[in-house]
């Protein structure tokens, strides 16, 4: 019985799928960035956030234990020194999954992984803009000029009016 045994195989053995998983972290840690398959996307991150959780607390046991996962001295220094400076804060979600399309040979859905706090554009898209306040009635100061200047030439009108009466 395959009871709670979700994660996707990625049509590949065990020592495969975990070279293949190490190998995109690693890429993904050193360029911030990486275009792949929708379901290697998503294999990657359930692999990779619980490496960056990790990294937050940067002591020799944490150290040891991506360095086992990862197998690269570089991406483990760069994980514990560069990112973790970035996701000190944050409570989780580190990686962005965006659809970018289908491949042109196979037709694969494609998709850009990306570090979250690491897309300067998305950063300042997300940046706490001044406030409007938007309101559904007139405010007191647009609605003055507006009274006072359709009472003006109603003013102008009536003594014209009275002069047409008078004759």
């Amino acid at each position: 019985m395959r009871h709670n045994k979700k994660f996707n195989h990625l049509s590949r053995k065990k020592g495969h799928r975990e070279a293949l998983l190490s190998n995109l972290a690693i890429a993904l840690i050193q360029h911030k960035r990486i275009f792949t398959t929708v379901a290697k996307a998503k294999a990657l991150r359930v692999f990779a956030e619980p490496l960056i959780t990790r990294s937050k607390k940067d002591d020799m046991a944490n150290r040891r234990l991506v360095f086992s996962y990862l197998q690269n001295k570089d991406a483990v220094k760069e994980l514990f020194g560069v990112i973790a400076e970035k996701v000190a804060d944050r409570p989780g979600g580190y990686l962005r999954i965006l659809k970018t399309g289908h491949r042109l040979g196979d037709n694969a859905e494609m998709c850009m992984i990306e570090l979250v706090d690491f897309n300067e554009n998305m950063l300042e898209a997300a940046a706490p803009k001044k406030a409007k306040t938007t309101r559904r009635s007139r405010s007191k100061k647009a609605a003055a000029p507006a009274e006072a200047a359709a009472e003006a030439p109603k003013a102008e009108e009536t003594p014209a009016a009275e002069e047409a009466k008078a004759e």
